[in-house]
């Protein structure tokens, strides 16, 4: 069984669950089309989120000192973030040590695919099969006068493990779609039948129209009917952290 665990610092709330596949940029786009990209959808899963345990809210005056932010709390709690490193940087703290299995390290950024206006979220890879240290999640104004506001149980931080060294194994390389016979005659099918799709669209009385977008991908079959080789998945559920004495 592959470890993940999270060791709570006594006296803190800590809050943390399965990231959903769902958003509300999402819901709220036509006919909800964009749960219609699969690639999306497990990426929007892909690991675990943290949430904020209070209300409030943060804008940058555009100095580089530590206090040029300025916090409003919205709720009467403490503050869950703070001005630590300057530059316009928002940094969260993370009450916990993560213990991961070794050789396993933790990519931590912010909530995946969801846009947040006038702040962008930082990324760090921690090596939480050793380390004694807690981190923290960093957030940087993109511009200053903006006041952007984080709510309670609000997710700020996205983590996943990843092994460590799994990325200097690789080899690549860059080669023309000609040398592959087969992946090229697939794509071919796929780009040509994509075509005449689009182009069908414009009938209300077609198929295409009727079927609405090509699911090809989305059900893990290649454009020739074969199934994908490698196996596919259309879902992604996490289990959720038990909590333990």
């Amino acid at each position: 069984m592959t470890k993940l665990i999270a060791y709570v610092i006594d006296g803190h709330d800590f809050r943390i669950r399965p990231a959903p596949p769902d958003r509300d940029w999402m819901d709220g786009s036509d006919q909800r089309f964009a749960y219609r990209c699969l690639p999306l959808n497990i990426a929007n899963a892909h690991g675990w989120e943290i949430m904020c345990n209070a209300s409030f809210s943060a804008m940058w005056n555009g100095h580089p000192t530590t206090e040029a932010i300025h916090f409003r709390s919205r709720d009467g709690k403490p503050l869950p973030a703070i001005s630590h490193f300057g530059r316009g940087i928002l940094t969260f703290h993370v009450p916990c040590l993560f213990q991961t299995d070794p050789g396993v390290d933790l990519f931590a950024t912010g909530p995946i695919n969801r846009p947040k206006d006038g702040i962008a979220p930082l990324t760090g890879i921690i090596e939480t099969d050793w380390s004694p240290y807690t981190f923290t999640m960093n957030w940087q104004f993109t511009r200053p006068g903006v006041r952007v506001h984080f709510s309670a149980d609000e997710p700020f931080c996205h983590i996943f493990p990843v092994k460590r060294g799994e990325l200097e194994v690789i080899t690549p390389t860059v080669q023309a779609l000609s040398t592959q016979p087969e992946l090229e005659r697939e794509y071919l099918l796929w780009s040509s039948g994509r075509g005449q799709f689009n182009a069908a669209l414009s009938d209300p009385a077609s198929k295409a129209a009727k079927e609405k977008w090509q699911k090809s991908y989305f059900q893990g079959v290649c454009p020739s009917g074969e199934p994908a080789p490698g196996g596919h998945q259309s879902k992604l559920r996490l289990r959720a952290f038990k909590h333990e004495k």
